[in-house]
C-alpha cells in the first residue's frame, strides 16, 4: 500500500491524536462552484470554528424541472469558467478563471442503507454491531436504478473520467450500480466491479467495460468512531467482492482509523475533506465522481459557506439526500495542480514583423 500523508493535524483538539490525518502543512485556497445541469435530489427520506478562506459565490438558477419519482434543478451548460457571481448586496460581478484551474465534481451521497432504516426508528441503533457496514436495502438498489438511468439519460455517463469511492459496502455498491456497466459474462478477460450478491443484494455481477477506473479512497469516509455501520470491513475481504476497484492507495488491510469508543469531531472530518479535495488536485482527471456520506459532504461543503450568497448556502451546504446527486466546480485558487492547458494556444505562430498596412498587398479580385 501507498503512504499518503505528508503533514499531521490531531482532529481531537485536546484529547489526544486518536485521529491524525496527513495533510499539507498550509492549507491552500479552493474555491468550490455549483453546477447543477446533473442535479439529482436523489430519494427524500454545525457551525465549524476552522475557516479554509473561501472566497466566491455560487449562482443557482430559478430553473427545473420534476418528473415521477425524482426532481432535477437545472443551470445551463458553461464551457469557460465565467460565473455571474451575486454580492451580498445583490449586485452582479463576473469571475473568471483559467480553466485547466478548474475541475467538476460529481458529489453522489450513497443509497439507503440498512443502518438509515434501523436508525429511524431508533437512533441508538448506530451503536449496534449488527449495522457493521451495512450495505444497501432493496429500496436502496431501486434508488440506485433511478440516478443510473438519470445519469445516462443526461449523458454525464459519457463525461466522467475518474469514480472516487469511500470503501465502505454501501457506498462501494452505489457507485458500481451507478457508474458501472451491466451485463458482465464470466470467463472473459475484464475483471468485474462488482461479483454477482456482493453484500447479499440478488444482483448481477457488474463489468468495468468501458466505464471510467474506479478507486477507493478513505480519505472520504464518513464520520470514524464508535457508531459500527461506519467501521469498513479488511480491504482482503472487499477485493474478491470488487475485483475492479483499486484498493491501492489504502495504507493498511484492517481498519486503523476507526475507533470504538471516540467519534471523531466534526472539525476532523472538515479537516479531512480539505485534504481530500487537496489530493483531487494530484489527479490529471478533469470531470470526477465521487461517491460518499452525508457526514463527510455536509461538514466540507459547509467549510466553504462563509463565502456564498444566502440564497445559494442552503443549496450547496444542507444535508445530501439518499443517492442525490450534486455536480459542483472547484476552482485551484492556490496553485496546487500544475497541468498545463490544453486548449490555450500562444499566437504568432510563425512569428514575423508587423508590416504597415501599405505594404500588404491586396489579393486579386478582393472587393475593397
Amino acid at each position: 500500500m501507498t503512504s499518503r500523508s505528508t503533514g499531521i493535524l490531531s482532529g481531537c483538539g485536546s484529547g489526544g491524536n486518536l485521529f491524525n490525518f496527513g495533510i499539507p502543512s498550509s492549507i491552500k485556497r479552493l474555491t468550490l462552484k455549483i453546477k447543477p445541469h446533473f442535479h439529482y435530489l436523489g430519494s427524500k427520506s454545525f457551525s465549524l470554528k476552522r475557516k479554509y478562506h473561501p472566497s466566491t459565490f455560487l449562482l443557482p438558477s430559478a430553473l427545473s424541472s420534476s418528473s415521477v419519482g425524482c426532481s432535477i434543478n437545472s443551470l445551463p451548460i458553461l464551457n469557460s469558467p465565467t460565473w455571474l457571481l451575486a454580492d451580498m448586496d445583490g449586485g452582479v460581478t463576473p469571475s473568471l478563471f483559467p480553466l485547466h484551474r478548474c475541475k467538476t465534481l460529481h458529489l453522489v451521497r450513497h443509497a439507503q442503507g440498512v443502518h438509515n432504516v434501523e436508525a429511524e426508528k431508533d437512533d441508538s441503533a448506530y451503536l449496534s454491531y449488527s449495522l457493521f457496514d451495512a450495505p444497501l436495502t432493496p429500496l436502496g438498489w431501486q434508488q440506485v436504478d433511478n440516478l443510473r438511468n438519470h445519469v445516462h439519460d443526461s449523458g454525464l455517463n459519457k463525461k466522467i473520467e475518474l469514480v472516487i469511492v469511500s470503501p465502505m459496502l454501501r457506498t462501494m455498491q452505489t457507485a458500481v450500480g451507478v457508474f458501472g456497466g451491466r451485463g458482465y459474462t464470466d470467463g472473459v478477460d475484464i475483471l468485474p466491479l462488482m461479483v454477482a450478491n456482493a453484500g447479499n443484494n440478488d444482483r448481477s455481477a457488474y463489468s468495468s467495460l468501458n466505464c471510467p477506473p474506479f478507486v477507493a479512497v478513505e480519505l472520504c469516509r464518513e464520520h470514524l468512531g464508535v457508531r459500527p455501520c461506519d467501521k469498513r470491513r479488511s480491504v482482503s475481504e472487499y477485493v474478491p467482492l470488487f475485483p475492479a476497484i483499486d484498493f491501492s492507495l489504502i495504507e493498511s488491510d484492517e481498519d486503523t482509523w476507526w475507533k470504538t469508543d471516540v467519534r471523531e469531531p466534526n472539525e476532523g472530518v472538515t479537516a479531512r475533506g480539505i485534504d481530500f479535495l487537496n489530493w483531487i488536485w494530484t489527479r490529471k482527471e478533469k470531470e470526477i465522481a465521487v461517491v460518499t456520506h452525508s457526514g463527510f459532504l455536509f461538514h466540507t461543503l459547509k467549510s466553504f459557506g462563509s463565502s456564498y450568497h444566502p440564497l445559494m448556502k442552503d443549496e450547496v451546504c444542507k444535508h445530501f439526500a439518499n443517492c442525490e446527486l450534486r455536480s459542483m466546480v472547484i476552482v485551484d485558487r492556490g496553485m496546487i495542480g500544475s497541468d498545463p492547458s490544453v486548449t490555450n494556444y500562444p499566437g504568432k505562430i510563425p512569428q514575423g514583423p508587423d508590416l504597415p498596412n501599405a505594404a500588404v498587398k491586396t489579393p486579386p479580385n478582393s472587393s475593397s
